[in-house]
């Protein structure tokens, strides 16, 4: 499947390493490399890996690098392990990256963090929830939010591990106190659910302020202006949440939010719709019931025959990709939400900026605001409750998909796993 290299901008943002100072000029940075600054030859690498203050050069990034990791500096090692992860000038190998970020995890927070998400989603170690917790709190104690916040997600929604409402909140707090977006869209949920209205909006209103936001946001969007969106949609969302739907004007479907990880939004998408269901089951059992390893692409046939190992009944539907199939499609699906049934839609984008020119994205579609001609999404690839609003023209634009697997036989068209009754 080409586009289980799913669109998890928020994700690759929060792995990468910070960028360098640009205030020096590449030429200093040289001369002091040079001389042995152990700080201008970590900028260099930056600068190269990057392709800012100089010409983008992966060889050279790892020329600065590699030597300073060698000699155990851990930002350096955290550097390397990067490269590796992503296959930047190397051949991709989560192995060695996972080795260069538990050679440096006790004093990188970044490190930590990464090696935290090798576990989470077995990216070069065996899968470990557990160990991926205890280096996130890791880089949480180092100062490091996003850890925080990815950690409270998973104690909320007990993925891989039994859930516990006061160590989310805890860390929550920790990643709201080091201005982690993401912590604040947490805790306010957090506060939500505990029946404190007023706190969760406090928190959404400062989060939806730390960035530009529209009236809604965009699937395409960067990702650091994400949280700051969502804290909108949810502020938006407040007058329609715990209400009975009503049929043609609104529904919202109780959709209990999972954190993908890495590369597992079909499996974890359908894991939030098997918890609609009342059953107790996270992303990793599903993905660990279909064939495929943990990490990659899961096919939506063996996602279906997941769900009858889990005494459940799913069945695909699909409508045309024109404009005639979306009405159909937005159709069936407005009477799927009005009974309370979410549906699991798959995206594909398009453009240079994509491996190939294409990626995608499963998610669930969990509500609609007839009258403003939004949907709601519950999407795994951002922070819980994962709730965002969507224009019908997005919609319209981005539910389409031609590598669902073998189903799709290749054709492109608007693919839903919904119940079958």
């Amino acid at each position: 499947m080409k586009h289980r290299l799913s669109v998890l901008v928020v994700l690759l943002a929060a792995l990468a390493p910070a960028s360098a100072d640009d205030t020096v000029s590449t030429k200093d940075l040289i001369a002091r490399a040079n001389r042995g600054d152990t700080g201008a030859q970590l900028a260099l690498a930056y600068r190269y890996r990057d392709g800012t203050g100089a010409t983008r050069d992966y060889a050279e990034a790892m020329r600065w690098a590699h030597p300073l990791a060698d000699r155990g500096d851990a930002a350096a090692r955290d550097f390397v392990g990067w490269m590796y992860f992503e296959g930047l000038g190397v051949k991709r190998s989560p192995e060695v990256a996972a080795g260069y970020f538990r050679a440096a995890a006790d004093k990188s927070a970044a490190a930590a963090w990464n090696l935290g998400n090798c576990y989470f989603a077995a990216q070069g170690v065996e899968q470990d929830v557990p160990k991926a917790l205890a280096a996130w709190k890791k880089a949480a104690a180092m100062g490091h939010g996003r850890a925080a916040s990815t950690a409270a997600m998973a104690y909320l929604a007990g993925e891989g591990v039994p859930a516990d409402q006061k160590e989310a909140r805890k860390l929550a707090e920790l990643a709201a106190g080091l201005n982690d977006p993401n912590g604040l869209v947490v805790l306010g949920e957090l506060d939500f659910r505990a029946g404190d209205a007023d706190k969760a909006r406090a928190s959404w209103t400062k989060v939806s302020k730390t960035k530009p936001v529209g009236a809604t946001g965009h699937p395409e969007q960067p990702s650091d202006q994400m949280a700051a969106q969502q804290g909108a949609d949810l502020l938006a969302l407040l007058e329609y949440r715990g209400r009975k739907a009503e049929p043609g004007k609104f529904a919202l479907a109780d959709v209990p939010h999972v954190h993908q990880g890495w590369n597992n939004c079909g499996a974890t998408s359908c894991a939030m719709l098997a918890r609609s269901q009342g059953k107790g089951v996270g992303g990793w059992d599903v993905k660990k019931l279909c064939p495929s390893p943990v990490g990659t692409g899961t096919d939506w046939g063996d996602l279906l025959k997941a769900s009858e190992k889990l005494d459940l009944r799913w069945k695909l539907v699909t409508f045309a990709p024109d404009d005639d199939g979306f009405d159909k499609a937005t159709a069936f699906a407005r009477g799927e939400l009005d009974a309370g049934r979410p549906l699991v839609i798959d995206f594909k984008y398009t453009g240079d900026n994509y491996p190939g020119g294409e990626a995608g994205h499963t998610l669930t579609l969990a509500g609609y605001v007839a009258k403003d001609d939004l949907y709601v999404l519950c999407n795994p690839a951002i922070a819980t409750p994962g709730l965002q609003l969507m224009t019908a023209r997005d919609l319209k634009r981005y539910w389409r998909s031609d590598h669902y697997g073998a189903l799709s036989k290749n054709v492109l068209s608007r693919p839903a796993i919904v119940l079958d009754r």
